[in-house]
């Protein structure tokens, strides 16, 4: 099978990704046959409770609270420029990830008005845990895990309504990255109701969905995707140095293809419904 364009990429513009290197990632992309590659920068507004990330990131962090810099617009697009002019036979698309969007209209859109963008994704990273934000894995050691992602999901027609910056959603199992006892242990028909309500926001929406591959997508949150009116999916390797990019798009592709989906006129685009 073709490799279908990787639409969730991290390079060094990203203030978590210490191992990335832009250049070296195009050179991967074009190792493997990957024919596009959205680089997503993240863009985090929301100060959230750092946790581990603290033993990396120390420097970002006050009194347990992380706060990430600002994404340097000028400098990651000109960085994507001098890569597209050294890879021509690759299809290269600047982005950004943006993590709560719709808790920060204001400060993306100024950032948003600084370039050009032909990808913004939208995340929800984080959920308000009394007066901080926490990401899931720092939530599950004193929070049932289940509560925290019905949280979750209840976020998600909130965070489409709140803000039209993003095009796609990125891993809408986020929370199961870091579920207690494994992702083999998450079952999605326990929260098949949640599931379908965040799903059908999406769709009603027209937001795209994205299959990360940093955990399997369950092949049952496909399907409820199509019935739930989804048209459109991306794939996304999600990865943080040249190494990880393009793992698992294979796989997800073939899940895309046999719940109906296939490519586009073009390798970067969203994969569709197939008539």
């Amino acid at each position: 099978m073709t490799l279908p364009a990787d639409g969730h990429v991290h390079s060094e513009w990203s203030w978590d990704a210490d191992r990335g290197a832009m250049e070296a990632t195009c050179a991967r992309a074009v190792e493997l046959g990957v024919p596009a590659v959205s680089f997503t920068e993240h863009v985090d507004f929301t100060p959230f409770r750092a946790g581990f990330l603290v033993e990396n990131f120390g420097h970002l962090v006050t009194d347990g609270i992380l706060n990430a810099p600002v994404l340097d617009v000028a400098g990651y697009q000109e960085s994507v420029a001098k890569c597209r002019a050294k890879f021509p036979q690759l299809r290269i698309l600047a982005g950004m990830e943006v993590g709560q969007p719709h808790l920060h209209v204001p400060e993306v859109a100024e950032l948003l008005a600084q370039g050009t963008f032909q990808r913004v994704i939208g995340s929800l990273h984080c959920l308000l845990d009394g007066d901080e934000f926490a990401e899931p894995w720092e939530l599950f050691p004193h929070r049932p895990a289940d509560e925290v992602f019905r949280e979750y999901l209840a976020e998600i027609p909130r965070m489409v309504s709140g803000s039209e910056a993003f095009e796609v959603f990125a891993h809408i199992d986020y929370p199961v990255r870091s579920w207690p006892g494994g992702s083999d242990a998450f079952e999605p028909g326990d929260f098949e109701d949640e599931l379908r309500q965040a799903l059908s926001a999406l769709a009603a929406g027209e937001r795209v969905l994205e299959i990360n591959t940093r955990v399997p997508l369950h092949p049952t949150i496909l399907t409820w995707w199509r019935e739930c009116g989804g048209r459109r999916v991306t794939f996304g390797s999600d990865a943080h140095s040249p190494d990880a990019l393009g793992l698992g798009l294979a796989e997800a592709a073939a899940l895309a293809e046999s719940a109906g989906f296939q490519p586009d006129r073009k390798p970067e685009d969203p994969w569709t419904i197939a008539n």
